[in-house]
């Protein structure tokens, strides 16, 4: 134990302090960039208003803010909700894309994709592609059209053709098949997404805040490729780089050749 002042600071004590100084760095960067630094703020400031008014001995003012905090706790759970449940879905999902994409069946589906995706960048054709694990987005899955098909570029340029029904939404790739069209995802409600970016750019953040998935977008009006993970978006990427991002992504042995990497290579990288 080392005494500090009248305190007694031993190993224990520290540990507990870095893990709690963990926790809220953590934290901090959870709600970052959202809704929720304001409203934390200004909860605090409340707390802070309500001590400084007890001090002063204005007991009906005091009577009236104690009973806000009173109801703190339910307050803050439903301020908080979007964020809980972004924390909720992350604790709950492994972050390791490769363990949910068959390794041998990825080159053939990355190929089609890009053949896809050159088409629709050129002729701006606007589009929205999400990854999604093995048994990830059974909600938004039902919600859309069923398909079950092959993945092929062909296929992908008539779903999102203007003329077709089902190009107003995205589709659902899973199990290297396409599982669903004219999905429906959810719209990140995060300020700092740039006002140039429209709905489809806001849905393909939307999901991956919540869900463990890969997203590609193509813009209808520009033709400019993005992708979104973890509730991040990288706009303005070329073919080559969209393939090194969804090959990397999706762990396949082509990328590993391509960059030079044996099998025993990448396997004492990763040591």
């Amino acid at each position: 134990m080392i005494p500090i002042g009248f305190l007694d600071f031993g190993l224990m004590d520290f540990i507990e302090t870095l893990l709690i100084a963990g926790v809220l760095v953590y934290l901090y960067q959870w709600i970052r960039g959202t809704f929720a630094i304001q409203a934390g703020i200004g909860i605090m400031l409340l707390v802070v208003i309500n001590l400084g008014i007890r001090v002063l001995g204005f007991d009906t003012i005091d009577f009236i803010l104690s009973g806000i905090l009173d109801v703190g706790i339910l307050a803050v759970f439903i301020i908080f909700q979007p964020e809980i449940r972004k924390l909720l879905y992350r604790l709950g999902q492994n972050t390791n894309l490769d363990r949910f994409f068959a390794r041998s069946n990825s080159d053939d589906m990355i190929d089609e994709v890009i053949e896809a995706v050159k088409v629709m960048s050129k002729e701006k054709i606007g589009a929205l592609i999400v990854f999604a694990r093995t048994t990830g987005l059974q909600d938004i899955i039902d919600g859309g059209v069923g398909i079950d098909s092959k993945i092929t570029s062909e296929m992908l340029l008539t779903i999102f053709q203007k003329e077709t029904p089902l190009h107003d939404g995205a589709v659902i790739i899973r199990n290297n098949r396409i599982i669903a069209a004219s999905a429906y995802l959810p719209i990140s409600q995060n300020p700092n997404i740039s006002q140039s970016f429209g709905t489809r750019h806001r849905a393909a953040v939307g999901v991956s805040e919540i869900n463990n998935v890969f997203v590609l977008v193509v813009s209808e009006e520009t033709g400019r490729i993005s992708i979104s993970r973890n509730g991040s978006l990288t706009s303005g990427l070329s073919i080559q780089k969209l393939r090194a991002e969804m090959e990397e992504a999706f762990g396949t042995e082509k990328f590993e050749e391509e960059m030079g990497f044996s099998s025993s290579q990448t396997e004492m990288n990763l040591k």
